[in-house]
């Protein structure tokens, strides 16, 4: 997309200062509406406000007002409805067909920002990057327009409507989803408690002259030796134009020239939009990894407009075949997490944070580093823009979900959500326009544990061929659509346990070969992205989900931190094992980031979020879980038996160089002192796995010890995979 995300700071200062040549032409300008904007509240929608009498950050949201408003996110969706009443927490005649009930006093929330103009161009083109819920925008008192859409861009034309010096911009969204059209999606979530409106992205105005530079979009091509470049141009004004357009790429932060393509001459009628679809070969480009993120930066110009696009040169994609993914035509393992952003907007400290760069570098550049990880699933809701221009520096691969969560139908077909096919296909279409720019985006997720046919039949064939990328389509429970397109899998150990009555599951099932089968019917690649059931509160409680399963598991005097020690203990060893035997081409752990909440039914793990502090269990047990040289460590029984045993240990190497050294299982005291002590060497190649039989001699000493396979390849950070036993 043109100027495709705040690329302000290095990127902006690129983009002002290219070189001397054709591109040194009219330059656009953009300036940011980010800051505090005034707020009030109406009932009516047409109420503009007479006074303006608190303040809201942009972007943000409106619990973040001061003074605050009372009830702000107070609105229980149809779907935590039906969640209610299928748990018995609510009666059945508390089921609404529409999209849920408001608990608040209001409908709609104002914001108002002056700004100041230095000098008005022939083109003015207003991005507000995300709403909820929609956004109607009035300039110096003119409406311009109405976005209904939540989780994309909405985009005003505004040119003639602004003046030198000051001027003003109006912007109303919804108080809540209730104010929408039934056939705009506003987000589905069964366990999503509260609903928190706001202009939660960027605001800024582009400011150039004809013809303007509507989007561009770079997609690499499969051998990695070029890029396709789609220039949407546009001209506003009411006279043919004729101009040059101009396209070329350096390193992101340098000004050197890599490629570029011979200028293009062009004209174009009056008011007319033109696509134009070129490549520039790029030899021996530098590939964007995880591992080695590199960044390169399409310049465009056209003599009145200019953009910058950053881009990366790398390819994704998954093969059914082998059921692997491939990062650059090289399998590639992908470890980590999900994140459900909007859900933690209902956490009572998240505050500003998501906005807070300092506060999202940590989250995903720092932590990710420590715990091994290079993927995650942005779950069920968007993230702002800039979160994946740091994806995108820090080398993360984002599986991006859109935000739908159906299930199947609850008390009865009548109650499904039933989406506007034509309404959905606009959405995706202007929600992989936002995105696909970004090399970190690999995977577009349609949505999450939903049974609808629409999905594959209509919504991913209409949209598809829109990216020149072809990245995959995941489409959660419903059969996947491409040839290799991947399937997820939730398979939710320990779910039966949490029901009052249910199943027992014991941890000795990963003992047998390929242990608890993965439960997604496909031959396709398959994605781990859901799994134990095991959630805590930060404060060591279980959640509505997990509050009938740790009596089962613990006895009724367990501390807060037994349960944080179990979790994390039973988290990893559930890693370990589906990472052990390669039945899935990615694990992605369920969640990292989430609300901590009494009435939650999930949470995340960590102690202090806002310092961004994981509980340190967690921290310790999982961050060698998901070390690229994994160990599975093939015992799970309660009791040991002395004398002579014999451990079964599993290796995986997740790196491209093979791995060598010595696997040390030990039998360790509650003291920490070592009771006994086995070594032998491994060798697993590249991507490979080997398996160890090791014996130990268990000494006749009962007690309680932890049994420990270590994997030292003697790069100082040895791997630990332990077991809780008892010598009787």
């Amino acid at each position: 997309m043109a100027d495709r995300r705040r690329l302000r700071g290095a990127i902006l200062t690129l983009s002002l200062a290219v070189l001397a040549t054709p591109l040194r032409t009219a330059q656009r300008t953009t300036l940011s509406l980010d800051g505090q904007w005034d707020i009030a509240d109406s009932i009516e929608a047409g109420d503009l406000p007479a006074a303006w009498s608190h303040k809201a950050p942009v972007p943000g949201l409106a619990h973040s007002a001061v003074p605050g408003f009372q009830d702000v996110d107070e609105f229980e969706s149809r779907q935590l409805i039906q969640n209610r009443v299928a748990r018995g927490l609510a009666p059945a005649s508390a089921l609404v067909s529409n999209a849920g009930v408001s608990r608040q006093q209001r409908n709609w929330f104002w914001y108002r920002r002056r700004f100041d103009v230095a000098a008005v161009r022939r083109v003015a083109t207003l991005r507000i990057d995300k709403a909820q819920f929609g956004a109607t925008v009035w300039v110096n008192g003119q409406q311009v327009g109405e976005h209904l859409p939540c989780f994309t861009a909405a985009i005003f034309d505004v040119s003639g409507k602004l003046r030198q010096g000051s001027n003003e911009i109006v912007v109303r969204v919804g108080a809540h989803p209730g104010v929408l059209p039934s056939t705009v999606s506003a987000g589905t979530d069964f366990e999503k408690n509260r609903w928190t409106p706001g202009i939660y992205d960027s605001v800024s105005l582009a400011l150039s002259d004809n013809p303007a530079i509507a989007e561009v979009q770079v997609a690499p091509s499969r051998d990695l030796q070029s890029v396709t470049v789609q220039t949407k141009l546009r001209n506003h004004s009411a006279q043919p134009v004729a101009f040059a357009l101009t396209e070329a790429v350096h390193a992101w932060k340098s000004d050197a020239i890599v490629a570029s393509a011979p200028a293009m001459q062009l004209r174009l009628a009056a008011g007319e939009e033109r696509t134009v679809t070129r490549k520039i070969a790029i030899p021996a480009a530098k590939l964007w990894t995880p591992e080695q993120p590199n960044l390169y930066v399409l310049e465009t110009g056209t003599g009145g407009d200019s953009a910058a696009t950053r881009f990366g040169m790398r390819e994704f994609h998954f093969e059914t075949a082998t059921k692997r993914a491939y990062l650059n035509g090289r399998p590639y393992f992908m470890r980590g997490s999900n994140i459900t952003l909007h859900r933690f907007f209902e956490d009572p400290k998240s505050g500003v944070l998501p906005w807070d760069e300092k506060w999202v570098r940590k989250l995903l550049v720092a932590i990710p580093q420590e715990m091994h990880w290079n993927s995650f699933r942005f779950c069920i809701g968007p993230v702002p823009g800039k979160w994946f221009d740091i994806a995108d520096e820090a080398g993360l691969l984002i599986q991006n979900e859109y935000f739908v969560w159906t299930g199947k139908a609850w008390h009865g077909a009548e109650n499904q959500v039933r989406f506007d096919a034509d309404q959905m296909i606009r959405e995706y279409g202007e929600w992989m326009r936002d995105n696909w720019n970004h090399p970190s985006v690999a995977i577009w997720d349609a949505n999450n544990e939903t049974f609808d046919p629409m999905f594959g039949e209509k919504i991913i064939p209409a949209v598809r061929a829109l990216d020149l990328s072809n990245r995959p389509w995941e489409n959660s429970y419903n059969p996947p659509v491409g040839p290799d397109d991947p399937v997820e899998d939730h398979p939710y150990e320990f779910s039966g346990m949490a029901r009052r009555g249910g199943a027992e599951f014991s941890m000795t099932t990963f003992e047998r070969p390929n242990g608890k089968a993965p439960g997604a019917p496909s031959g396709h690649a398959l994605i781990l992205n859901e799994y134990g059931w095991t959630w805590l509160n930060r404060d060591g409680s279980p959640t509505e989900l997990t509050k009938d399963l740790y009596p089962r598991l613990l006895p009724a005097n367990a501390t807060a931190e037994d349960r944080f020690a179990l979790n994390a203990y039973l988290l990893a060893g559930i890693t370990e094992f589906w990472r052990a035997y390669r039945q899935y081409a990615a694990v992605l752990h369920f969640v990292y980031l989430m609300s901590s909440d009494p009435l939650g039914y999930t949470a995340d793990h960590f102690r202090d979020v806002e310092k961004l502090e994981l509980e340190p269990h967690f921290r310790d047990y999982m961050s060698h879980a998901f070390a690229p040289l994994g160990v599975y460590l093939s015992f799970w029984q309660p009791k040991l038996a002395a004398g002579k045993q014999t451990f079964q240990v599993m290796l995986v190497n997740d790196e491209y160089q093979a791995a060598a050294g010595s696997v040390t299982v030990s039998l360790l005291s509650a003291s920490g002192g070592e009771a006994a002590r086995a070594q032998a060497p491994f060798q697993v190649g590249s991507l490979g796995q080997t398996t160890l039989y090791i014996d130990l001699d268990v000494p006749h000493t009962p007690g309680d010890f932890l049994l420990q396979a270590k994997a030292d390849a003697g790069n100082g950070k040895p791997v630990l995979s332990r077991r809780r036993v008892a010598i009787k």
